[in-house]
């Protein structure tokens, strides 16, 4: 059994041996599928349905597929829509194959992928033969730009649009996953600890139990006061929203842990009723202030801001998102419509939590004689 990834060398190791892979099952992780779903799903259906700010499709906005473009390890194909039939072209490809064919193998990898309860799920019966004919080796486009494939509507001459896919059928890639580059530095004021106390602070409960620390921390008489983000290339990419933002968001990561709310928009209301940048009731109630400067931050690491790379503002080459949801419908946001993509993120979004050990947070530090502590933002896409 191969990996999906490994599937090209198992490919190169066939021609070598003089073999047909045809009898090779291989597994792929349910990620890799969704990408390669989603792709199958508007090549057959020739359209996608734009999304609502809720996450369903908008039966009213249906975009036309003229083709999409997507990266191998030996170039770029171009899989283009004609009538009933798929146009392959690339630099040592240029073939046709039946729409109906891509719609059958889409639906054989949707029944797959709800079916298993495996992270990794074997290849149906004569899919592995499909992708061969269809020229795909990597399950797993190859792109640097963080794109999973382009699309041209309209027209195949019409400007590129470049997605990434997200399906709930799967885990789903973080929209914000920056390990210790994403932490906040809270400081620890009032009573004094000595060095048993912090030490017994930072042994209490298990390795992952943030929460436990902090709710002791309070109890012998200290309290957490928000200082800054940590990194500096972060502090600033978060400027970049506003000065007063990286605030807005230590104080979410608080309350997560402390209140148990998860979801940015629940957590935007929260803060609105705190209001810890003691601003107008104007701002926040006819400007709603805090829910636009959350929006635009979504929408900047939808489109290329990472906390650890300097954002100047500039978007990347990710210009949407297609977004598979568990019956297998596939709904399109693009920039194009920035305030319904800008909507939907704001409601279906989380604050998640990550490893302590890995991403440098949850413990008492001494820094310049001054302990502080870390909490970590870690943002992801909520399935429901």
């Amino acid at each position: 059994m191969i990996s999906g990834k490994r599937r090209y060398l198992s490919y190169l190791f066939s021609i070598f041996a003089n073999e047909k892979n045809e009898n090779m099952a291989f597994e792929a992780t349910k990620r890799e599928w969704g990408e390669l779903y989603a792709f199958f799903r508007l090549l057959a259906d020739g359209y996608v349905y734009a999304g609502k700010a809720d996450a369903s499709k908008n039966e009213d906005l249906r975009w036309p597929v003229a083709m999409v473009q997507r990266e191998e390890h030996d170039g770029t194909r171009q899989y283009i829509i004609e009538g009933e039939e798929i146009h392959i072209v690339g630099e040592n490809i240029d073939k046709r194959v039946p729409r109906e064919d891509f719609d059958t193998v889409a639906g054989l990898i949707l029944d797959a992928v709800k079916q298993s309860k495996e992270m990794d799920v074997t290849s149906p019966d004569g899919v592995e033969e499909f992708l061969d004919e269809v020229a795909i080796f990597d399950l797993e486009a190859k792109t640097d730009d963080r794109t999973d494939f382009y699309v041209a509507f309209y027209h195949v001459n019409t400007p590129l649009v470049g997605f990434c896919v997200r399906s709930k059928l799967s885990p789903m890639f973080p929209l914000l996953d920056g390990g210790r580059t994403a932490n906040f530095k809270f400081e620890q004021t009032g009573v004094k600890f000595a060095g048993p106390t912090v030490n017994k602070i930072n042994f209490f409960g298990e390795e992952d139990d943030v929460t436990g620390r902090m709710l002791m921390i309070e109890r012998l008489g200290g309290n957490l006061k928000f200082n800054d983000a940590a990194d500096k290339v972060f502090r600033s990419n978060l400027h970049m929203i506003d000065l007063h933002f990286p605030r807005v968001l230590g104080e979410m990561c608080r309350t997560m842990h402390l209140e148990g709310i998860t979801r940015v928009n629940e957590l935007t209301e929260y803060i609105k009723a705190v209001n810890p940048l003691k601003i107008k009731d104007e701002l926040i109630l006819k400007h709603h202030y805090y829910e636009h400067k959350m929006k635009e931050f979504l929408m900047a690491l939808a489109l290329g801001m990472r906390p650890a790379k300097l954002y100047t503002g500039v978007d990347s080459a990710v210009a949407g998102f297609l977004l598979v949801d568990g019956s297998g419908e596939v709904v399109c946001y693009q920039k194009a419509d920035r305030q319904t993509f800008a909507d939907f993120l704001y409601n279906n979004t989380r604050l998640e939590k990550g490893p302590t050990a890995k991403d440098k947070y949850g413990y008492l530090e001494k820094e310049n004689g001054v302990h502080y502590f870390k909490l970590n933002l870690k943002i992801g896409l909520a399935k429901r």
